[in-house]
């Protein structure tokens, strides 16, 4: 079974899956934060066709580790997920993974509108990775 992560924004949710044995994390698409109606009929099927046994949601957290306006967004986006997609969903730190994604695409000599266009599912996958990362070190 398979893992997607959001990485939630306003105006489009970076998506990334991992494979069957969830070991590796790889950018899979960006879906249009609205009409939400949309969006969710886009998840549940992605959680149909990829066999999908968990969602992970970005909480964007401050550096002190505390949560701001952002994070509020992300709880409601969660409430309104888990009331229209019945299946584990939970948050996870993604702190600097756009950040991260950024560096990464930009290593990859992906410039400007290119870069844009794929930081956020670059940014789910790299927080997928980080949640991956966690649980098969414990």
């Amino acid at each position: 079974m398979r893992i997607l992560a959001l990485d939630h924004g306003t105006v489009r949710i970076g998506v990334a899956l991992s494979d069957e044995m969830q070991v590796f994390a790889q950018p899979l698409e960006l879906i249009p934060a609205t009409p939400f109606i949309e969006f969710i009929a886009r998840v549940k099927t992605l959680v149909k066709e990829k066999e999908v046994e968990l969602i992970l949601v970005g909480m964007p957290r401050n550096m002190d580790g505390s949560y701001g306006p952002a994070a509020q967004r992300v709880r409601e986006f969660v409430i309104a997920l888990k009331e229209a997609v019945p299946m584990p969903i939970r948050t996870w730190d993604e702190r600097l993974t756009s950040v991260t994604a950024n560096r990464l695409l930009s290593e990859g000599n992906v410039r400007g509108e290119d870069r844009k266009a794929k930081v956020d599912k670059v940014a789910a996958a790299v927080l997928l990775q980080s949640y991956l990362d966690s649980i098969t070190q414990s």
